[in-house]
């Protein structure tokens, strides 16, 4: 075929254009492209079964297309969302111009519902889509048998709940046996807006009836007042395309289908009574002795355990003039027990002084939810004795302040350098360097230069040996009574992590303690 001049050429143009037209329209809804401009909603299904996603397109023709800020449909949340761009090549008016913006949602309703109409801007003006109606089926037997090959499930064991009071969030992901998967479920987990949470027990596999159920627990703990929703759960399942195999069977081909639970809406409310707990807790402590050698540790520990919830719970710290207190982190296990939350919270202490002192007796509130009423835990005082005379103390030394009229001595100078020969102090004594040194001086500090100019990647290795401070205090308290320059070193680092500024860590030292004590 012969191709002559600007006629030739637009038909060639618009064959292209017709190329490109008929490969993007690869999608179930086909449709002609029109030039004018034109909003529609498109959906993937009508009727669905509770747990199935389904996908909005919002498709719009023109050169500047302005889409609404979707976030719910319909009370329902969007579960995600992207925008796609088609560019359909012609000429209007000898410009060339037109192209379809689609907008795509997916989400996942658990009722019937409607999807209303959206405004969207196009080139300057506004147009809307039609409303589309939803038919959502429960999920039951008969369904679940027939068509529902998976879905999600989201359950609480509560629905109206005090601040503090625990929630056990249940998924359920249920597969129906013989369901051939070509790879593992992408699980996402919920949203728990307004919550703590945290993943408790192990995830549990099993069969139920015809169908295979995988079951994750979720610990929530409420921060505030108010209405909230949580979920929904989401996950894509892989199922292999068998229309898509090679010479040997294999599968070459995965479908990604998404689902999501349903939501659920929970009421919090105050605590009749405000407390730091909420539950039924009992407590225990114990100290290893109430008299010790002086700049030796006093060990205690307080253990908290019963039904209810101590994730984001911490037990006050103690402050005592004159003592170094040193805690570890606190150690909480939480657990399902007859179908309640059960937890333990232990933290230990240590106290090192000089001299007797005691340690504060401590009170934590409790709201028991079954007696409805305020309950207190308790800890007690100790006096503790330290024996022996009062430990020295390092002290900087005192310098005499000299007579009117004298000049002050630095104070910075290095013992060696003021026990020097006599004639050094004596400032009219002092002579200038030989012009050769000088020189030599200027020379060498170009040549360093240089050096530095051309050796960029150089770099000293003396700070990868440095030792983290938080790790030595971890490490040499444990060895504490192994030696009186332990013991100091323990008080220095805690002094400094507790923010005393003028606390300076001899790094050799520390490394040598470490080192000698660390294996």
């Amino acid at each position: 075929m012969q191709i002559h001049g600007n006629k030739g050429i637009l038909r060639l143009f618009f064959l292209i254009s017709m190329l490109f037209t008929f490969l993007y329209a690869s999608e179930s809804e086909v449709e002609n492209f029109s030039y004018t401009h034109e909003v529609r909603a498109l959906v993937s299904d009508t009727e669905i079964v509770a747990g199935h996603v389904i996908r909005l397109k919002i498709r719009a023709i023109g050169d500047k297309v302005v889409f609404p800020n979707i976030e719910e449909i319909n009370a329902v949340k969007v579960l995600e969302q992207h925008e796609r761009i088609t560019n359909k090549f012609h000429y209007m008016n000898g410009v060339l111009k037109k192209e379809r913006t689609t907008l795509i949602l997916t989400f996942a309703p658990h009722h019937d519902m409607t999807i209303p109409s959206y405004d969207v801007e196009i080139d300057g003006k506004i147009y809307k889509t039609k409303p589309i109606k939803i038919k959502v089926m429960a999920v039951n037997a008969q369904n679940t048998e027939d068509n529902n090959k998976f879905f999600l499930h989201l359950k609480i064991d509560k629905k109206s709940v005090m601040v503090g009071e625990p929630i056990i969030a249940t998924i359920h992901l249920s597969l129906k046996l013989g369901l051939r998967l070509s790879e593992n479920p992408q699980y996402t987990k919920p949203v728990f807006k307004g919550f703590f949470s945290k993943e408790i027990a192990d995830e549990k596999v099993y069969t139920e009836g015809n169908r295979q159920v995988t079951e994750l627990k979720y610990l929530l703990t409420p921060q505030s007042t108010g209405k909230f929703t949580v979920g929904p759960a989401r996950a894509k399942i892989g199922v292999a395309d068998k229309n898509k195999r090679d010479m040997f069977g294999r599968v070459l081909r995965t479908t990604w289908i998404p689902i999501a639970s349903n939501r659920v809406k929970i009421e919090v409310t105050k605590k009749p009574q405000e407390s730091d707990l909420v539950g039924s807790f009992t407590i225990e402590n114990t100290l290893d002795t109430k008299n010790v050698k002086a700049n030796k540790p006093v060990n205690l520990t307080v253990k908290i355990a019963g039904d209810g919830t101590l994730e984001d719970f911490e037990f006050p710290d103690f402050e005592i003039d004159g003592v170094t207190v040193y805690n570890d982190d606190a150690a909480i296990t939480t657990d399902l027990s007859n179908k309640s939350i059960h937890s333990i919270y232990s933290k230990s202490f240590a106290f090192i002084s000089d001299h007797d002192f005691t340690i504060p007796a401590r009170r934590i509130s409790v709201y028991d939810i079954k007696s409805k009423m305020l309950k207190y835990l308790e800890l007690p005082s100790y006096d503790v004795h330290v024996e022996g005379s009062q430990a020295t103390v390092a002290q900087k030394p005192k310098v005499k302040i000299p007579g009117a009229g004298k000049v002050h001595s630095n104070l910075k100078i290095s013992q060696k350098s003021m026990l020097d020969t006599e004639g050094e102090n004596d400032l009219s004594e002092v002579q200038s360097p030989p012009w050769w040194m000088i020189v030599s001086a200027f020379v060498s500090g170009f040549l360093l230069m240089y050096l530095f100019k051309y050796f960029p990647s150089m770099k000293w290795k003396g700070k990868e040996s440095t030792i983290k401070e938080d790790e030595a205090l971890k490490i040499l308290y444990s060895t504490i009574n192994e030696s009186k320059e332990v013991e100091d070193m323990v008080r220095k680092l805690y002094a400094k992590k507790n923010g005393d500024k003028s606390i300076i860590i001899d790094e050799t030292i520390l490394k040598r303690l470490v080192e000698k004590y660390g294996n």
